[in-house]
């Protein structure tokens, strides 16, 4: 009963406390809270919950570095008035809320949370007091690592293969507020019909400038006009459309995805082939199979069958003229769509752990892989462990395949050796690399 209330309490401040402690403590993702905490809100307060939880999660680091400097006893603060802090203190810093607010309403969310309602009235207002935010000393490294929420370890690692420069240009695209990119389904619907469509909610759109088949909208925009259009649309970056058009797919092409839900890439692929190729959509995990199958059931695809199970174990009796392989990765090419990944990883050897498990994959799908075929590689990564070494080591066991050559449409995003990257703050997409190969 206690956590039914928690989840129906309709004060997006207190949500936003019960949230992070999900995100922080018990692993949840952003979105999940999203869902779980949002449908009990009117439109303007999911808005607000919305925001303070992105802004914090973004912002985590910082926020807590501040903190310190006002906290008594920051070792012994409890996590939950910790969080509704720094919830406070994202308002009073990014939000502008009137300083009176600010504490009246974190105090008054103490009282039903963390119990420290006289610590927290006294640490806002001795922060408000003070007139400025405290900036972080150190060497480049460190203080950008508080300045921008970042691991020292990813900020080291970044700057050693980007330059300083570029990895504060990158780090700082990865805490804005990503646009939000619809892939419309060209099976039944253009693009400007969409956006006609769109309009009339009172939504501008314009067109990608790299996919066919995109749409950026502009802002402002209620989140939910859109949800109610899934079907005849779906939320996706511009660059995870882009991987589906480097597999060069063709109407009676048989096409395996091997890592498919929650179906992006699978209904986009049927949509470029016109429903008329035969794609088998493998995933192993039953609750992203469940999304898998609203969607196609939303956008009306027939090409598109669904295997549960696990892809290194199938066997399969025939070939297969296209393989995408959109493997699980450490996802650290779209931060800005889940902040909370910065805070995921303990160092970079847990990147390491991700490359065994990419290269397993892709040696495993590649013997189906029918002679002058083409098998597409991806990740929403740019790390070197998740990307070229995987690449590097299957090529190395794997003579008969080699990378065959970029496409002319989307040159810009290849390097010299015919690695496909997209980066936050070059492209304004999200992070992913991909790899075109051929089997002899």
């Amino acid at each position: 009963m206690k956590n039914q209330k928690i989840k129906r309490n309709k004060n997006p401040r207190l949500v936003v406390v019960y949230s992070l402690i999900d995100v922080f403590q018990k692993g949840y993702k952003p979105k999940e809270c999203i869902n779980r905490y949002g449908r009990y809100l009117n439109k303007k307060d999911r808005a607000m919950f919305q925001e303070i939880l992105y802004g914090v999660l973004r912002n985590a680091l910082y926020l807590e570095w501040i903190l310190r400097q006002y906290l008594p006893k920051p070792e012994k603060t409890s996590k939950t008035t910790l969080y509704n802090l720094m919830a406070g203190l994202y308002q009073a810093i990014y939000m502008r809320v009137p300083d009176w607010a600010v504490v009246n309403e974190t105090v008054d969310v103490e009282k039903h949370s963390g119990r420290k309602p006289s610590l927290v009235n006294g640490v806002l207002r001795n922060f408000l007091r003070s007139g400025h935010i405290p900036s972080p000393e150190g060497d480049f490294e460190e203080r950008l690592a508080v300045l921008t929420s970042h691991p020292v370890w990813m900020i080291k690692r970044w700057s050693k293969r980007f330059g300083r420069e570029e990895t504060e240009r990158l780090v700082r695209a990865n805490n804005e507020i990503p646009p939000l990119v619809l892939r419309v389904n060209l099976l039944r619907y253009s693009r400007d019909y969409i956006m006609k469509d769109l309009l009339k909610k009172g939504i501008k759109a314009e067109h990608t400038k790299y996919s066919p088949a995109g749409l950026k909208i502009l802002p402002p925009y209620d989140f939910r006009d859109i949800e109610g259009m899934i079907g005849k649309v779906f939320i996706q970056d511009e660059a995870a459309q882009l991987i589906s058009y480097l597999l060069d797919v063709r109407e009676g092409m048989r096409i395996l995805d091997a890592c498919a839900a929650p179906g992006g890439k699978t209904t986009h692929i049927a949509e470029i082939t016109e429903d008329k190729a035969t794609i088998v959509a493998v995933d192993l995990h039953p609750d992203r199979l469940k999304q898998l199958k609203e969607n196609i059931l939303k956008g009306g695809y027939r090409s598109i069958g669904i295997v549960q199970g696990d892809v290194n174990s199938i066997t399969w009796q025939k070939g297969f003229d296209r393989i995408l392989l959109d493997s699980p990765c450490s996802s650290l090419g779209v931060i800005r769509r889940n902040p909370d990944l910065k805070y995921r990883y303990k160092g970079p050897e847990e990147i390491e752990r991700f490359k065994q498990k990419q290269l397993h994959l892709l040696l495993n799908v590649s013997n189906y892989l029918r002679e002058g075929g083409i098998l597409v590689y991806s990740v929403c990564s740019f790390e070197p462990e998740e990307t070229k070494e995987v690449v590097d080591e299957f090529l190395h066991k794997r003579k008969d395949f080699y990378i065959i050559d970029r496409m002319d449409k989307f040159e810009c995003f290849f390097d010299k050796d015919g690695y496909f990257f997209t980066f936050p703050h070059r492209d304004n997409m999200d992070g992913f690399f991909a790899v075109r190969l051929s089997r002899r």
